[in-house]
C-alpha cells in the first residue's frame, strides 16, 4: 500500500493543487511471502475511485475521518482524493476550472502517473456532502470518463438557493456566497449546475449509488433527486439509515459504495 500526497501546476486552476492516491500495489504482485518484481506490470491496471470531500475539508479529509485506506486494499481499488477547496467542483471562472479539473484534468495527470485503467468501466467517482453533489455533477457532466457514482449525504443546494439570505450565520449558507459558485441564482435551474438537467443531458448510461441519514439535514433535498432520478428510471441504488451528518455515516457507507463498485 502507497500513500502519496503531492501537488502539481494545474491548467484548469491556474495555480498549484494538491491530491493525495491510495495505491493498492501490494495486491498487484508486491507481496511479502510472494514478491513480484513488476507489480506495476501494464496487464494490471487499477480501478479507480476519484473521490471527493465536502466544505472545509482537503484531500486528506477521507484518510483521517474513514478507514479508505483499508477499503482500498481490500478491494484492490486506487482511491484519488484531491483538494477541492470550498467551490462545490463548478466552473466558476476562466482560472477557476474546479468541474474541469476534476472530470477531465484530474483523471488524465493521475494516469499519466499511476498504472491506472483508462476504460471507463473500471473509472467511477464519489463524494461526501459539497463532494456528493460534485461527484453527480461531475460524474454526468463527464459521463464519458465515469461509469458509476456514488453520493453519499448530498449536497444538492439546488433545490434550497432561491431561499437563501445574507442573514444565516453560516458562511456557506448565505446568498452571497452561493452568487460566488453558482454564479445568478435563477440561471441555476436547467444549467449544467442543475443535477436533474444534468441526468437529461447525461451522454452514456449512470449507475448511481445514493446514502443519507435519516437525521442529517440533508434529508430532504436527497429524497427529491431520489424522486427525480425514479421519475426517468435511473439506474439509482438508494439507502437511508438511522445516521447524521458525521464520519460514522460516511465510514458505513463508502465501504457500502466500493462493494457496489466492485459487484
Amino acid at each position: 500500500m502507497a500513500i502519496i500526497t503531492t501537488r502539481y501546476n494545474s491548467n484548469c486552476l491556474g495555480g498549484f493543487v494538491s491530491f493525495t492516491a491510495v495505491i493498492p500495489f501490494e495486491d498487484f504482485g508486491e507481496d511479502f511471502l510472494n514478491p513480484n518484481p513488476h507489480p506495476y506490470a501494464a496487464e494490471n491496471p487499477m480501478r479507480t475511485l476519484y473521490l471527493l470531500h465536502g466544505v472545509t475539508g482537503d484531500e486528506k479529509d477521507w484518510l483521517y475521518g474513514t478507514r479508505i485506506e483499508r477499503y482500498a486494499k481490500e478491494n484492490k481499488i486506487a482511491v484519488i482524493m484531491p483538494d477541492g477547496n470550498n467551490n462545490f467542483y463548478l466552473d466558476n471562472c476562466e482560472t477557476e476550472r474546479w468541474g474541469e479539473f476534476i472530470g477531465k484534468e484530474l483523471v488524465e495527470v493521475t494516469r499519466a502517473l499511476f498504472p491506472l485503467s483508462h476504460k471507463r468501466e473500471d473509472t467511477f467517482i464519489g463524494g461526501l456532502s459539497m463532494g456528493g453533489y460534485g461527484a453527480i455533477r461531475n460524474g454526468l457532466k463527464y459521463s464519458e470518463t465515469f461509469s458509476r457514482i456514488i453520493a453519499l449525504s448530498s449536497a444538492l443546494l439546488i433545490y434550497d438557493l432561491p431561499d437563501y439570505t445574507d442573514d444565516d450565520p453560516i458562511p456557506w449558507r448565505r446568498r452571497a456566497y452561493a452568487e460566488r459558485i453558482f454564479g445568478k441564482l435563477d440561471n441555476v435551474p436547467g444549467s449544467d449546475a442543475d443535477p436533474e438537467q444534468l441526468y437529461r443531458d447525461c451522454a452514456k448510461e449512470m449507475k448511481i449509488f445514493m446514502a443519507i441519514g435519516t437525521e442529517d439535514f440533508l434529508l430532504l433535498q436527497n429524497r427529491r433527486y431520489r424522486k427525480f432520478l425514479e421519475s426517468v428510471d435511473a439506474d439509482l441504488t438508494y439507502l437511508e439509515e438511522a445516521g447524521a451528518h458525521e464520519w460514522d455515516f460516511w465510514d458505513r457507507n463508502i465501504l457500502r459504495g466500493i462493494a457496489w463498485l466492485t459487484e
